[in-house]
């Protein structure tokens, strides 16, 4: 599984981003993030090997989430669904 690491000033929460690469919601989500300067990693789920995929879903699911993307995990206690830019904001505290 690749993960891709984006550098940002703001390091304060611990950010891991489920994506899918044609996704425009996953985009978005990624621009919002490297908009407001925040350091996160991420995968694009459907470039990954089908067991990895299965993985990431148990893992979602696990967390309390639906596998739907993008997915976002913060500090290895919030899990957002979706673009929900307040919710993001809110737990990013921008």
């Amino acid at each position: 599984m690749k993960i891709v690491k984006v550098s940002g000033k703001n390091k304060k929460h611990k950010v891991f981003l489920y994506a899918l690469s044609t996704c425009g919601w996953c985009s978005r989500t990624k621009k919002f993030l490297s908009d407001h300067d925040i350091a996160y990693e991420y995968v694009d789920v459907d470039l990954c090997s089908p067991e990895d995929r299965e993985n990431i879903i148990i893992e979602i699911l696990g967390r309390g989430g639906a596998p739907r993307f993008p997915t976002i995990i913060v500090d290895d206690k919030v899990l957002i669904t979706g673009f929900e830019e307040e919710k993001i904001k809110e737990a990013l505290e921008i």
